[in-house]
């Protein structure tokens, strides 16, 4: 039995379970949000009483069952009802869906945990990094909401001496809301300014001139990186557990360069200027554009700097995919992640009325299992030009979906703001369909109806079930949350993918780590789903993108500097980069789609902090080595300058490093017409154990023999290095045909610790 399959047998057994019971039990009830009952009553709660009225026994005093009426969260109440009175409950009008109120076990929210990441374990990562303490994660995003519980600095030791930023004082912020948590906060407005001197209002929208998060995106992604641990964390009730960020010893220091009409490169490298002043010791960007020459890059530039003053900065790789060679910030310097998803799942099953059913995703509305309703009339509109069909807004005839399950297309408009088109035009409630641009990606959100998620493949038999009948129906069944079902860590379909663009001798992205569906800190002045009509309020919401995959591997870069205080930013990246995983939790391939993910999806694979604390060996690479690839790459000294700073000479630096490779943790090689092979030389620096013995496991494709010497490397001492060279020989003939790809890996095994094995992919390119 498929995992779908068994979910679906799952809930429905379950449902059975609890609709059968003998004794009354709690439902929650939910109601359409304009349902046609509604306005013969003065208020909602006299409202929602009467659908016990009409329930339970005129004998009894209905007002007696009845729990909580909600008004914000959503439109219903909870009850204690008995199966009968559940059963005709659901026949009433307005009643949209039925879910048992059960009682809820902690489960962690939830990547940490996913990552292998233990507070029980003695020689874990968090413990032998001491969480991250003594680090200082800078993030540049939209600011922070400080109040929030993930900034609480109970437990955290002093501010760090060494730190030398200010808690900048601005609308609605000042220097209290900084703490032993959140150390820093800054704002940066003038380049958001001048490019906006047309229409420039910093106040429209509820902008926050200040370090204060107006947007919830800076929150999130700080919170994920170096939050404090929150107990019983949940997005009305999904997902609960404790909320931690990857460091959640580590101090943050906010930077405000995103405003409404986006961040601006002049912003963006005001604020990294700072922030190599303060004394942060790792930069998390999860920002960045499409992918461009070094010298046109602010971020590239301004990292580059950083990484001269002994700063890890990490970066996402954007959110431009399956499109090959969409990955952005593709620097050498920074370290570029790419998304991934957990087997964490929120399924919303969609059951048709021809009794089959459809496996879909939702965060909307509860925690538990929810029994659907009775089934409602489903309407997928289209016509020309008016968009209807993406749901715009405007775009739905009331008397076409008043009372009923409307289908959306995705793309163009937001998703949660679909739904709210839906329940502004008197839909009940929204199936959101991929498009084959999307395929079976399944990023959800906490709608504001009740709505839920189906990949392309389920949205095609949706269609066809549509147009097959005169009065299609369905309902939607919510199973809460479910763990450890699903094949995980799998690509996400949007994560960024390579070859790099501008330098394909550099394999990129460099890693991935969990980007879809990542709950984490949110902002009290917003809804869940950030739109303006959103009114309730959570301290936590979920999230999807690079965006989110980014901290994550900021925050594992901050334990990794806690646990090694003197290991250079590459040393940190080298040992992230080896000890990656290509396989999933269940020892299989990750996956990309329906096929093995390959390296231009994954880079050197998922991140896995607990062996990158303990590499064994690592790559490392100093700033005047990044400036010699520079050259060997053809950049001209004026191009160089700005990239670096750095006045030189090409010539000079070449004719001293003849055959010169920078030395990546992963291999990049490319034949042009007429090449045959291609020699490349690494070196190793033992960080482990002295006196130990490496040796060479090679997986290599057909078309390329690969060799590989020496074969063993034998070390004596601590920071000891050791070279090897790499033997790249083509058994096909460059130019010949389009451009093709092979990929490999080589992995030195410790002899006496095989958990060191330090692994290196390579790809192989023919132009």
């Amino acid at each position: 039995m498929d995992f779908k399959t068994h979910l679906f047998v799952s809930i429905l057994f379950l449902c059975s379970v609890c609709l059968h019971a003998n004794t009354l039990q709690t439902y929650i009830v939910q109601l359409h949000p304009q349902g046609v009952t509604s306005s013969s009553f003065a208020t909602k709660p006299s409202w929602h009483l009467s659908f016990l009225q009409q329930t339970i026994s005129s004998e009894e005093d209905a007002s007696s069952r009845l729990l909580y009426s909600y008004h914000s969260a959503m439109e219903g109440f909870a009850a204690q009802l008995s199966e009968s009175e559940l059963e005709s409950l659901q026949m009433l009008p307005d009643v949209i869906a039925i879910r048992p109120d059960h009682r809820l076990q902690i489960h962690t929210t939830y990547s940490y945990k996913f990552l292998g990441l233990n507070t029980a374990s003695s020689d874990g990562a968090w413990h032998k990094s001491a969480f991250g303490r003594g680090t200082i994660i800078g993030v540049l995003d939209t600011g922070v909401w400080p109040e929030s519980p993930s900034f609480n600095d109970r437990g955290m030791p002093p501010v760090p001496r060494k730190w030398r930023g200010i808690c900048q004082e601005g609308q609605n912020f000042n220097s209290s809301n900084c703490n032993k948590k959140l150390i820093g906060a800054r704002f940066f407005t003038e380049g958001h300014r001048v490019a906006s001197v047309s229409s420039y209002s910093p106040d429209a929208g509820h902008e926050y001139v200040s370090p204060r998060d107006s947007h919830g995106h800076g929150t999130h992604t700080s919170s994920t990186a170096g939050g404090a641990s929150v107990g019983m964390a949940s997005v009305f009730g999904n997902a609960a557990g404790v909320a931690r960020g990857m460091a959640p010893g580590a101090h943050v220091a906010v930077y405000k360069v995103c405003w409404l009409n986006g961040c601006y490169s002049s912003d963006i490298l005001a604020a990294m200027d700072v922030a190599i002043r303060d004394g942060v010791d790792i930069l998390s960007l999860s920002l960045g554009g499409f992918p461009i020459p070094l010298f046109d890059d602010s971020i590239a530039i301004g990292s580059f700097r950083a990484v001269e003053h002994g700063i890890s900065v990490v970066c996402a790789a954007g959110n431009g995919g399956p499109i090959q060679s969409s990955v952005a910030n593709e620097a050498p310097w920074i370290a570029t992640i790419g998304a991934s998803t957990l087997d964490r799942r929120f399924p919303g099953i969609v059951q048709m009325g021809n009794g089959k059913y459809l496996y879909g995703e939702s965060m909307y509305p509860g925690n538990h299992l929810m029994r659907a309703g009775k089934a409602l009339e489903l309407v997928y509109v289209t016509s020309e030009n008016s968009g209807s069909e993406y749901c715009f807004k405007g775009s739905l005839p009331r008397a076409i979906v008043r009372g009923k399950i409307v289908v959306c297309d995705r793309g163009v408009n937001g998703r949660a703001e679909k739904g709210e088109v839906v329940k502004e035009a008197g839909g009940a409630a929204m199936i959101l369909a991929n498009t084959e641009i999307n395929l079976e990606e399944n990023s959800v959100d906490v709608h504001l109806l009740p709505a839920t998620l189906i990949g392309f493949k389920e949205s095609v038999h949706l269609k066809a079930y549509i147009n097959s009948t005169r009065r299609p129906t369905a309902r939607i069944v919510f199973g809460g949350t479910v763990i450890g079902k699903s094949r995980a860590p799998a690509v996400a379909q949007f994560s960024a993918r390579g070859p790099s663009y501008s330098n394909p001798s550099i394999l990129k992205p460099d890693v991935i780590a969990p980007g879809v569906n990542i709950i984490a800190a949110w902002p009290q002045n917003l809804g869940p789903t950030g739109l303006p009509e959103d009114s309730r309020r959570v301290n936590f919401t979920i999230m999807s993108g690079t965006s989110m995959a980014c901290p994550h591997a900021s925050g594992i870069a901050a334990l990794l500097r806690s646990a090694h205080p003197k290991w250079s930013p590459a040393a940190i990246k080298s040992a992230v980069m080896t000890t990656a995983e290509v396989t999933d939790h269940s020892g299989k391939p990750i996956m990309d789609g329906d096929k093995p993910a390959g390296v231009f999806a994954i880079g050197a694979g998922h991140v896995n902090p607990e062996r990158a604390i303990d590499p064994g060996l690592i790559y490392d690479i100093t700033p005047e080595e990044y400036v010699t690839h520079l050259c060997s790459l053809g950049y001209t000294k004026s191009e160089i300058l700005t990239i670096t700073h750095r006045n030189i000479s090409c010539r000079e630096i070449l004719q001293m490093n003849r055959g010169f490779n920078l030395n990546y943790p992963s291999i990049s090689v490319t034949f042009k017409h007429g090449m045959r092979s291609k020699m490349i030389k690494r070196r190793v620096t033992n960080v482990g154990s002295p006196n130990s013995i490496y040796s060479l496991e090679l997986m290599a494709p057909k078309e390329v023999k690969v060799k590989v010497k020496p074969q063993r490397l034998i070390f004596t001492d601590i920071n000891q290095t050791l070279s090897y060279r790499v033997w790249f020989i083509s058994r096909k003939r460059a130019g010949t045909a389009k451009m093709s790809f092979a990929q490999g890996q080589l992995t030195w095994v410790n002899s006496k610790n095989s958990l060191n094995r330090v692994k290196s992919p390579f790809s192989v390119t023919w132009k």
